[in-house]
């Protein structure tokens, strides 16, 4: 013997019922005995209570509400009864609608709806979709009979949620089922008092109807049959990682169940629990699939903990005061208040020093519970022995549950390990002694973070991700979207990371997808689906997302974007960059996105911004971190310039150099930007910085390289004719490095505290000496590398290098995940 319970989604429309009968025909096939339990069709209940409402209220369009419900019904009787069978079918249906309508007369003209009358209203529900699907089977040849739950199943007189008498009960379920072979087509949710007036069992009712069946039948196993494939790792509207989880035990199910899990509910377990019979949930629309075996204990797991749950919206009230300190009672008193008036306590949590009680209730019940302890407490608070009470709202529980976790060390430390590292601050926690729960309380607004993060860290450790926002998709930008596609198989199967892109905004759309932006067509989805770009707005819905290990990259080189790192930081989104004008800005601003960085725990990486993709940040950061002193820099930190002095020599102008660099796009459109060393200035300041030099920009003396007539004309071409005019004068310079065996090389130095930058000549024993190309070098000197200094040297510029930079900062940051 089974029993099987569909839901709302199951019975709620010809389709689905269709689907309902071949899974009970294929059990009868196999001379399985079972009976049915059925919900009221999906949505009904709900419109009943309204309708019952609306009656109560005066309002007549009730009446209207009403014949969609019955139309509804009929509708299904015309698709899956045979017209000659029908006229009996719509005779029961009319017959119960017929009653229904009397008692919302009398509720309408009373204008008083009880919660004994709601619970005859509610009844309907089950009543009809029971009536009509008993009448479905007997058309196609099943012997199926109508069973009231009613005439069984009997609680005492508490109306919303009667108690069962089981003793009364078992023995009518015996009685009845004895007598009665045909396939019983059970109703749920509903039974009746002793005196035959209708009950209903509560939140679950018609799986606990299925369940007090299973346990007075000595059934085999339950069958739950819903509109998901079993109980998930996680709320799949919350987290589209979520996974059926193949069998859990009956502990950790009521754990789920307590805290928020919605397939099943603990009432409509306790009769399973008591006869060992095995639950198992499964999916209407998707027969085939295994669902979840719910038993006493569950077969070997794979991981430390088995689902994650979640209630969206609690009350936290905390109650505290020093006159609570090693005073025997105060705990028996205020809970023996809550329960009196029906208040009850999600989770609660004890400072060991007993100085402060919190608990976690429903919020529509935590005004009453603060006036209920101000009166219990009232004396204590007028004493000062105990301090006001207060009331925290818009939080959200989670709770980690799995009998692994007994055996597993480190879970509660990876727990609040993933939440400190998305910047989610827990506002109270608890975990039993049993180990098999771990709850937190957070605010509401990182729920879904908190989860996505969670989920992440404990069922998809071995796939790590990144949520990449990047702003700027011009020649840096569009580079990395091609370097990311060019890896994404390599990073996810060799170093098991996704990065996913959920932002892109360039100058004229934006486009935000926190499902993911393929790296291979982003082109046509921002121009497709993107929205005119508003930075303001870009940065506000990234916040709001509020996705787990979120990456900012910006890839511009826009002095306004800058404002918004300190928002972003502090919203625990990591940041990257090439953009130098926040690290070369004020030095208390420098200082305070560091510190920012450093206090949410997340990243502040910007590699590129001296060097391209030359690991001179990284060296520096390094060596200071190990306890190095730096003694002095000497760099040339311009591809531009770099270029230039390498091929300015003997028998070649510099004008036709610089002109040569600008053809070839190393320049910037005037070239005086690159000549004016302004850009060099920014980047030995950021070095000078890193080695913990505080200085400001205009401490950072720069030597002009260019003569007044060359740095004041008066546009781009009367410049080159300034400069071809000053030909003897960068002739002379070059001639006098030339006669002494050096070359002329643009030097940024670092060195006791003072930042410089001119032209010199370096000899043959200098590093600098052999440069090539547009190629950058630094030497640092430091107390370990005093004798022979430390030299990085490579390419300084370029798209490609700049990129793949900004991509090693970004994977840099993937090392940190849980």
């Amino acid at each position: 013997m089974k029993v099987l319970k569909f839901g709302g989604t199951s019975v709620g429309s010809v389709d689905s019922i269709k689907t309902v009968i071949r899974i009970l025909e294929k059990n009868l096939e196999k001379g399985e005995r079972i009976a049915v339990v059925f919900s009221a069709m999906g949505g009904v209940t709900n419109r009943l209570i309204e309708i019952g409402k609306m009656a109560a209220s005066g309002n007549t369009e009730y009446t209207e509400f009403l014949k969609v419900v019955e139309e509804r019904h009929f509708a299904v009787v015309r698709g899956l009864i045979p017209v000659k069978s029908q006229s009996s079918t719509f005779a029961g249906v009319r017959g119960l609608f017929n009653e229904l309508e009397d008692i919302l007369r009398g509720v309408s003209w009373i204008r008083e709806l009880s919660e004994r009358t709601l619970d005859l209203i509610m009844s309907f529900g089950e009543r009809l979709s029971t009536l009509v699907i008993t009448e479905i089977l007997k058309s196609k040849g099943i012997a199926a009979e109508f069973c009231d739950a009613r005439q069984i199943i009997h609680t005492n007189a508490t109306y919303g949620m009667g108690d069962v008498n089981f003793e009364i009960t078992n023995r009518q379920i015996l009685e009845y089922f004895a007598k009665n072979s045909a396939l019983q087509c059970v109703t749920g949710f509903i039974a009746s008092t002793a005196e035959g007036i209708t009950t209903t069992l509560g939140r679950g009712g018609s799986d606990y109807t299925a369940s007090i069946l299973a346990a007075a039948l000595d059934a085999s196993s339950i069958e739950i049959w819903t509109d998901v494939d079993g109980m998930m790792t996680a709320d799949p509207r919350k987290v589209a990682n979520a996974f059926t989880i193949p069998s859990i035990s009956y502990a950790e199910a009521m754990e789920l169940s307590h805290f928020g899990a919605k397939v099943i509910y603990p009432p409509s377990l306790q009769p399973a629990f008591a006869k060992n019979i095995t639950l198992k949930v499964l999916n209407t629309f998707n027969v085939d699939f295994k669902g979840t075996y719910v038993q006493k204990s569950a077969n070997g797991k794979e991981y430390a903990i088995t689902g994650i749950s979640s209630i969206d919206e609690i009350a936290l009230v905390n109650i505290q005061g020093s006159g609570m300190i090693g005073v025997a009672g105060i705990s028996g008193r205020l809970f023996t208040a809550l329960s009196s008036n029906a208040i009850s306590v999600i989770l609660i949590s004890q400072a060991s020093s007993e100085h402060s009680i919190c608990f976690s209730i429903d919020p529509k019940n935590a005004q009453r519970a603060s006036e209920i302890l101000e009166r219990e407490f009232a004396t204590e608070i007028n004493l000062g022995y105990i301090d006001s009470i207060s009331i925290e709202k818009n939080l959200s529980i989670i709770a980690i549950v799995g009998e692994g976790m007994r055996k597993s060390s480190g879970v509660s430390g990876k727990l609040f390990s993933v939440l400190g590292k998305n910047g989610i601050n827990v506002v109270a926690t608890a975990q039993g002694s049993s180990e098999l729960n771990i709850s937190v309380v957070i605010a509401k607004s990182d729920l879904s973070k908190a989860l996505n993060a969670i989920h992440g860290v404990f069922f998809q450790s071995e796939t790590r991700s990144l949520n990449l926002f990047i702003v700027g998709v011009g020649l840096i930008g569009s580079t990395l979207l091609e370097q990311i596609r060019n890896q994404t198989e390599f990073l996810r199967e060799e170093k098991l990371l996704n990065l996913n892109i959920a932002g892109l905004s360039n100058t004229k759309k934006m486009l935000l997808a926190p499902d993911g932006i393929k790296p291979e067509n982003w082109r046509n989805r921002v121009m497709d689906e993107g929205v005119k770009t508003s930075l303001p707005a870009f940065v506000q819905r990234m916040i709001e997302l509020n996705l787990p290990n979120s990456v900012f990259v910006d890839c511009t080189s826009d002095k306004d974007i800058v404002q918004y790192y300190h928002m972003l930081l502090d919203a625990s989104i990591s940041v990257v960059t090439p953009n130098k004008v926040a690290n070369s800005g004020t030095y208390s601003e420098y200082l305070s996105l560091q510190r920012t960085a450093l206090q949410r725990g997340v990243k502040f990486l910007y590699e590129t911004n001296v060097g391209a993709g030359l690991p001179i940040i990284n060296t520096i950061q390094g060596l200071m971190a190990s306890g190095d002193k730096f003694l002095k820099i000497e760099a040339i930190l311009s591809g531009t310039l770099s270029y230039i002095f390498n091929n300015f020599g003997p028998g070649v102008r510099f004008a036709d150099v610089v002109k040569e660099a600008k053809a070839k796009g190393f320049t910037e459109p005037d070239p005086r930007d690159d000549l004016s060393g302004a850009d060099v200035g920014r980047k030995i300041l950021i070095l000078a910085r890193e080695v913990g030099v505080p200085l400001e920009s205009e401490e950072v003396k720069i030597s002009q390289i260019l003569p007044g007539n060359c740095l004041n004309a008066p546009t781009v071409d009367a410049f080159f004719r300034e400069l071809e005019i000053s030909d003897s004068y960068f002739a002379e310079m070059q001639s006098k490095a030339e006669l002494k065996g050096e070359k002329l090389r643009y030097i940024a130095t670092l060195e006791n505290g003072k930042a410089t930058i001119e032209l010199k000549t370096v000899d043959a024993s200098h590093p600098f000496y052999t440069l090539s190309g547009s190629d950058n070098i630094v030497s640092f000197t430091t107390e370990r590398y005093k004798d022979r200094p430390l030299v990085i040297k490579g390419p300084g510029a370029g798209a490609e290098v700049t990129a793949s930079g900004v991509f090693a900062d970004i994977m840099s940051i993937s090392s940190y995940l849980g």
